[in-house]
């Protein structure tokens, strides 16, 4: 049952590659950052989320897992047009 419950949070992040990316990750011990970037690729077990900041990028992975227990939260920006366009639908 895990495995169908993590297979359908993966289905749900390859729908999504490519975009824009808020996340709030803890790493424990009162570690906690927040980032904004791209989905860049799913693979069967992690994603990957590409960071552009000043003068360099860095890629973080997460785990499926993450998500399911919240230790890692996202949500997906999107640009003013795609909000506009999704409105006149």
């Amino acid at each position: 049952m895990a495995k169908d419950v993590l297979l359908e949070i993966r289905k749900k992040l390859e729908l999504h590659v490519g975009e824009k990316i808020s996340l709030k990750a803890n790493r424990g011990r009162r570690k906690t950052y927040e980032k904004e970037g791209v989905l860049e690729n799913t693979y069967p077990s992690i994603f990957v989320v590409r960071v552009d900041e000043n003068n360099y990028y860095q890629r973080l992975s997460f785990s499926y897992a993450d998500v399911l227990t919240e230790t890692v939260k996202l949500s997906f920006k999107k640009d003013n047009m795609d909000s506009v366009a999704s409105g006149l639908k």
